[in-house]
């Protein structure tokens, strides 16, 4: 008796077991991803969306943009200067990076530089034991931002300028100064390729500085007109392609190169290479303070979000330190404009307790690909996913309430840690078309020729890499825009 109940028991125990698996076996798998792929310290810098630059050196007292190299170290003196005021200011607008320019064109350092003279120690400020490098990292570390250095290639004062060897060993030491232990963790390495036409020839060892950095800064994205992490746009008006890819061939790019400028706009849906770009534009009209500049209005600077972050990409914004050592309060003030537009825009999703449905849902009615994702909080990891047989694939939202959907902004994203995939997308409202574009990406934003009012809307994804993953779908009011001073569509 005793063997018979261990018998059956072992069975029991075994079709449990069985059972198990087969339920294992159920759950619907995520899709393949489409290549390339982003790293963790690329999805990282994308959800930032916004960062900012910071402008400062002996340009700052000469009322200038492109120093001679030939300044006085005396000229700078920041008597004011307060790094905490540039990071509470960061802060308090959303921003998580601050880049500063240690060294600029004129060769003027910004910290304590061993391997030169025209720095901060050669000048008046706090006695010549100053450190505008050390000050940022030390305030930006109390508020838990994020820090990034731009380190001009092109040095107007240094001697060594145009002695490849001399000047190669001169730069990868003062990279060594800035990322191995003085500054603690760096996120982000500004290069270009910008130099005058009267220039010394000069060939720059990228591939070694590029190694240098990776060897001191395991995460670190390095940006240039090459990447290899972060690309140029292409302009400095702040202004993406309306096409952007992610992807592009950095086997075609090159720092410097003026004829590529459309190519990293665009970037290449048949690239290798996941490098996305980065929009770089000043709040003001010059890089530098200038006391005659005033900062640009805030319909612009929300023309430059909507054509930056809402194309795919990560606006970098200049807001350069005045010569007092403080950014002006007319700077932060329309910072400040600028924050609560975004907030107002986009804190309220419309779409929110509308009723959902879709084309098909990858794995069936029960499987974790539901539209419903693209309305919770995760716009990485959790989406939605078709069938991939399916041949039109869309996904619409009906008003929950009776007076419908009223709106003027669209906000669709992809699930870029699986690839970037849309090419070709429509919107519909009640059936009508409202708009219409080409890439998705991180973020798209369409600012519609109107206010719209519907009861549906629907995004119809017409040509994809691979199934389409949306995995975030908004829809948004934004008071501040008005094109025609009149409705696009009313309704039925």
């Amino acid at each position: 008796m005793t063997k018979f109940w261990y018998l059956l028991c072992m069975i029991t125990v075994t079709e449990i077991f069985n059972w198990a698996d087969c339920k294992r076996e159920l759950v619907i798998t995520p899709p393949l991803p489409v290549l390339p792929l982003p790293k963790s310290s690329q999805l990282k810098w994308q959800e930032r969306e916004l960062i900012m630059f910071l402008h400062f050196g002996v340009n700052t007292f000469t009322d200038s943009e492109w120093g001679t190299g030939h300044e006085n170290p005396a000229i700078f003196n920041p008597t004011g200067l307060n790094a905490s005021q540039w990071v509470d200011v960061a802060v308090e607008v959303g921003i998580s990076l601050m880049i500063l320019t240690a060294k600029h064109h004129d060769g003027f350092c910004l910290w304590p530089s061993k391997y030169t003279d025209h720095s901060v120690v050669s000048s008046p400020w706090r006695n010549g034991h100053g450190d505008v490098v050390g000050d940022l990292v030390t305030a930006a570390k109390a508020r838990g931002v994020d820090v990034g250095l731009y380190l001009s290639p092109w040095d107007r004062h240094d001697r060594r300028y145009g002695k490849e060897k001399q000047y190669n060993e001169y730069y990868l030491a003062q990279l060594q100064e800035l990322l191995h232990n003085n500054y603690g963790s760096v996120k982000e390495i500004w290069f270009d390729g910008a130099k005058g036409s009267n220039a010394p020839n000069m060939s720059y060892d990228f591939g070694d500085w590029f190694a240098m950095v990776r060897e001191l800064q395991t995460s670190i994205n390095i940006f240039s007109d090459a990447g290899p992490d972060v690309r140029w746009v292409g302009n400095e008006k702040g202004f993406a392609g309306k096409t952007c890819w992610s992807s592009i061939n950095r086997t075609s790019l090159s720092i410097g190169n003026a004829s590529i400028v459309n190519y990293l706009n665009t970037g290449d849906p048949k690239g290798a290479d996941w490098l996305p770009a980065e929009c770089d534009v000043s709040i003001r009209p010059g890089w530098f303070w200038h006391k005659s500049e005033k900062p640009k209005k805030l319909s612009k600077l929300l023309e430059i979000y909507y054509n930056s972050v809402g194309r795919n990409c990560v606006l970098l914004f200049n807001v350069p330190p005045n010569s007092t050592g403080l950014i002006s309060e007319s700077d932060v003030q329309r910072l400040r404009e600028f924050r609560s537009a975004i907030d107002t825009i986009f804190s309220t999703n419309l779409a929110e307790n509308g009723d959902l449905k879709a084309s098909s849902r990858r794995g069936g009615k029960d499987s974790d690909f539901g539209p419903e994702n693209v309305l919770d909080d995760d716009h990485l990891w959790s989406y939605w996913a078709p069938e991939e047989k399916d041949v039109e694939n869309w996904i619409e939202i009906t008003a929950a309430a009776d007076e419908g959907l009223r709106f003027n902004v669209v906000r669709i994203q992809e699930a870029i840690g699986l690839g970037q995939r849309i090419k070709r997308h429509e919107i519909y409202a009640d059936g009508k078309l409202v708009g219409k574009g080409t890439t998705v990406g991180h973020k798209r934003l369409h600012r519609l020729g109107g206010v719209v009012h519907a009861t549906s809307v629907k995004v119809r994804v017409m040509e994809s890499r691979g199934p389409p993953l949306l995995s975030s779908f908004g829809l948004h009011f934004d008071p501040f825009w008005h094109p025609h001073g009149h409705s696009l569509y009313n309704g039925k």
